[in-house]
């Protein structure tokens, strides 16, 4: 029995995973994650022999998919981390922009110390498996697991004293090494790793520019959810910087702004001809509301149905968290019709 990971990502379906997948239709053999985000669902679906294609624009989200989904056996051994570890931190990249923005000065140098030498691994599988177990340990490191608070306030919430008054709990693991951490979870990414027999891939795409390229029996879409919170740019953005050592630009087409949201599905739900069944996860305190969006599926195809599953997200309060229900839009494309092998292979982007 292969286990997902702790990944630690805002909006995470790893609790309703097993669950998605319990409606997928025993007909579909492939599957394309357009919004993968930390790929709980395309984990679930992996270990239950669908191949998957994954999609996510941020790149660090690119990489979880990279070691967990697409690869099949590649791992991190001792002479890796050796590696990883060695030498001296220096002032690079995190040091001149994040240092007590984020992080202090000497973990801002370990930082850059540890992204070059991740470089020098030697497959693309290892570096994602490095930069996944990376961004974990940022992740563990900073309060609230999201990347927009300002440095006050990080540094009143890793002072473990103060913790411990105010919330009675010292959270020490905020204080703990990027190392450490590193190590901590090493064996549970290295264990989650397996192969499934299928031609999985992983893309680090828009949408919008991958719906043509892309054929698969089922659509999942489960982009951030309007009305919330939820802007993953500002949440992970640091780490995508981190990976490219230079700042990054907030990505189009992000679903969060109320005022484009409506002709963002519109044009999603007419780009999904290539997908037999499309599956649309959503909640009942975003924007657009349960039936708006019916009305726009109902566009494209008459054959929708709705579940509905109470579900908690961590990110909200204790109030909100009592109200929460998923929904789950299943519908079928009335006009799919297969295309022939000798017309269609999915990007290699």
């Amino acid at each position: 029995m292969f286990k997902y990971p702790k990944v630690n990502y805002i909006g995470n379906k790893e609790k309703i995973a097993k669950w998605i997948c319990d409606q997928f239709p025993t007909d579909a053999k492939t599957l394309f994650d357009a919004f993968s985000g930390g790929c709980s669902l395309s984990y679930e679906a992996k270990y239950r022999g669908l191949e998957v294609y994954t999609n996510d624009v941020l790149q660090v989200n690119y990489h979880i998919a990279n070691a967990l989904i697409k690869n099949n056996h590649i791992l991190l051994n001792a002479e890796d981390i050796k590696l990883i570890f060695s030498g001296s931190p220096f002032k690079g990249f995190m040091f001149a922009n994040y240092s007590e923005v984020y992080f202090y000065p000497d973990e801002c140098c370990q930082l850059d110390l540890y992204r070059e030498n991740i470089k020098k691994l030697d497959s693309d599988e290892k570096q994602s498996l490095a930069l996944s177990l990376m961004r974990r340990a940022m992740i563990r490191k900073m309060p609230y697991s999201r990347f927009n608070l300002n440095w006050d306030k990080i540094v009143q919430l890793r002072d473990e004293e103060y913790s411990y008054e105010k919330y009675k709990r010292k959270r020490a693991y905020h204080n703990q090494t990027f190392k450490l951490h590193f190590l901590k979870n090493l064996d549970d990414y290295n264990n989650a790793v397996f192969s499934n027999s299928k031609d999985n891939r992983a893309y680090n795409e828009d949408v919008f520019d991958l719906l043509n390229k892309v054929q698969a029996d089922i659509i999942y879409l489960d982009p951030p959810y309007t009305g919330t919170m939820n802007n993953y740019f500002s949440f992970y953005g640091l780490v995508d910087n981190f990976i490219a050592s230079k700042k990054t630009e907030p990505f189009k087409n992000n679903f969060t702004d109320k005022n484009s949201a409506v002709a963002l599905f519109d044009k999603l739900f007419a780009r999904l001809s290539n997908f037999k069944y499309w599956y649309l996860s959503f909640n009942n305190s975003s924007y657009l509301s349960k039936h708006e969006l019916l009305y726009l599926l109902n566009k494209y195809t008459s054959d929708v149905q709705v579940m509905e599953k109470k579900h908690v997200y961590k990110i909200t309060g204790k109030e909100k968290k009592e109200r929460n229900t998923e929904y789950l839009f299943i519908a079928k494309n009335q006009f799919y019709q297969e295309h022939s092998t000798e017309n269609y292979a999915a990007a290699e982007l």
